[in-house]
């Protein structure tokens, strides 16, 4: 992938983005169907729901705000829409289809919200944001599938509510290589900080609060 770098820079963009507790986490999507590639999965997906593993045991051991998505539409097929129309397949993902439940590695523990959409943020029409909002978080730490979709557009209104989204690269996942890793750099340059797991769970302490 070929960049322009000096004319972002020039242009003022990729700033860093200073972080502020309190953080949560938001799992956008890893569920059963994203992690076969005879479905909606392939590419890195399987490595970046492995390295959320870890990512989703320290959140809970630091006592965050965890929210996981899915995709889950009706029996019926009554709220088929634009992202339906668009990929039609999608229709599948039904609420007690094994597709579209979370994988079990990272199956939510109580206390947890899981919100279900039909379209690819996962703040669209859900109580994601109240939710945060009641619980204080400032950064939100972002994983899961896919890079350049549902990942992208919960990353972008995520700002847009006004939270500081970190987006983890080696814990987001694509089908294809070339839209995640333009992904990863166009949201690193406009929307939030990006990072490694490690990286992330070094500066996203307790005590920290960097205000910008």
């Amino acid at each position: 992938m070929h960049v322009d770098l000096p004319t972002y820079a020039k242009q003022g963009f990729g700033a860093e983005l200073p972080l502020q507790a309190p953080y949560g986490l938001l799992i956008v999507d890893f569920v059963n169907g994203f992690a076969d590639p005879a479905i909606f999965g392939g590419g890195n997906i399987p490595a970046a729901i492995s390295n959320t593993v870890p990512l989703l045991q320290a959140a809970r051991e630091r006592g965050w705000a965890i929210a996981h998505s899915r995709i889950v539409y009706a029996d019926d097929g009554a709220d088929h829409n634009i992202f339906s129309l668009k990929v039609p397949a999608m229709l599948t993902l039904k609420e007690q289809e094994h597709r579209s439940a979370i994988v079990p590695e990272l199956a939510p523990a109580a206390g947890e919200l899981v919100v279900r959409k039909t379209v690819p943020s996962a703040f669209f029409g859900t109580p994601l944001a109240q939710w945060l909002t009641q619980r204080g978080v400032q950064t939100l730490v972002v994983a899961g599938a896919v890079t350049s979709g549902c990942v992208r557009a919960s990353v972008v209104d995520a700002m847009s509510w006004g939270f500081r989204p970190v987006v983890l690269s080696d814990c987001v996942g694509d089908r294809a290589i070339a839209p995640h890793d333009a992904s990863i750099f166009d949201m690193g340059q406009k929307y939030a900080a990006v990072m490694t797991r490690d990286e992330a769970l070094t500066r996203c302490q307790p005590t920290e609060s960097r205000v910008a």
